[in-house]
């Protein structure tokens, strides 16, 4: 009898060492971009936070969720083990520097003026006959403007600096996404109605990126958690309450590999 319970004892043991050694902890890395991912109170709040700390009770994982700013993030989760960078938008430079879970967000990119500046963008030719164009240097709309060679690229410290520059009459145009338009104003005390939009130029998915040596069978167990939240509605819950009214993109809502 004794033998029979040491022996389960025993087995229990060894079910929980397995799933503690299965079970990762990993250190996250987010930015300063709301509604996504920000600060509120020193703690990490967002619509890409609440999908992450969902995805730690799927996966049964555990970690940390840090708020630093986005270059540190990002040269951490190329060189560290166990680390991840969200929202990272994927791409085609960035394919290798990271292995990926998503999509989360799918956003356009496009210039903006203030409204009755009198502004025509028809084409993206057009841009090179404005004067200057902000954006934060980290930002990947950044380098893509830079690749293509806009000659009147300006690039600031961050969003607040950009909003700020363009309510004064500083700069006459700054690029945004649709997705984080709102609160992007908002820190240079603009809204909505104060800017239009010129000409959308990028489209692009977000996703969270992991560092390169993270094991290929976490990578699949975030993916098949973050698609079963697509499939079972959780996942338009938690968008829903943090861009109410935007309606969902459709290939936000299809599971990967489908």
């Amino acid at each position: 009898m004794r033998r029979t319970l040491w022996r389960c004892m025993v087995g229990l043991f060894a079910l929980w060492l397995s799933a503690a050694v299965q079970a990762q902890s990993l250190q996250f890395y987010t930015e300063e971009y709301p509604p996504l991912n920000y600060s509120r109170d020193g703690r990490p709040v967002g619509l890409a936070v609440d999908l992450v700390r969902e995805l730690f009770e799927r996966t049964g994982d555990h970690g940390r969720i840090s708020v630093v700013p986005w270059a540190r993030g990002y040269q951490a989760t190329q060189h560290e083990p166990n680390t991840a960078l969200f929202v990272t938008m994927r791409t085609a430079e960035r394919e290798r520097l990271f292995k990926w879970v998503g999509p989360v967000v799918v956003a356009v990119t496009s210039f903006y003026a203030l409204r009755g500046s009198g502004i025509r963008i028809e084409r993206f030719e057009d841009v090179t006959r404005i004067s200057q164009v902000a954006v934060p240097r980290q930002w990947y709309s950044y380098q893509e403007l830079q690749a293509r060679g806009l000659p009147n690229l300006v690039g600031v410290k961050g969003p607040q600096q950009m909003m700020t520059m363009l309510r004064h009459g500083r700069v006459p145009v700054v690029v945004a996404d649709n997705v984080t338009l709102e609160d992007l104003l908002a820190l240079g005390d603009l809204r909505l109605q104060d800017v239009e939009a010129l000409h959308g130029f990028l489209s692009s998915a977000a996703y969270i990126a992991f560092s390169p040596s993270t094991p290929d069978s976490v990578i699949l167990n975030w993916q098949q958690a973050l698609d079963s939240m697509k499939r079972d509605g959780s996942f338009a819950l938690i968008y829903s309450r943090w861009l109410p009214g935007q309606p969902i993109p459709a290939e936000l809502l299809t599971p990967a590999g489908r």
